[in-house]
């Protein structure tokens, strides 16, 4: 098999994940949309943004990419962390 530069592309695929959140964390979301469309004059759902808002809390959260980055159990050391995920969540 030759030795490419380019190894194999992670999984793709994405996952969609359906949550209940209070009426309160809802209506946060509205604003966070309804403030994101005056900011960049583009309109997009709650559901389209959650994605992004959760990648960004994660890269940002030192603890968990040390505890990924050492290969602690129980935290993805059974795979290679991907570059982005594609998770959707339900706009409910």
């Amino acid at each position: 098999m030759p030795n490419l530069k380019l190894g194999k592309l992670p999984d793709r695929t994405p996952s969609k994940i359906t949550i209940t959140v209070s009426a309160g964390l809802s209506q946060a979301l509205n604003d966070y949309a309804a403030l994101y469309r005056q900011t960049y004059g583009e309109s997009e759902t709650v559901a389209e943004l959650i994605p992004f808002m959760l990648s960004e809390f994660l890269e940002s959260d030192r603890a968990f990419a040390k505890a990924r980055k050492e290969g602690l159990p129980g935290v993805g050391a059974s795979e290679k962390p991907r570059r982005q995920s594609a998770a959707r969540l339900d706009d409910t």
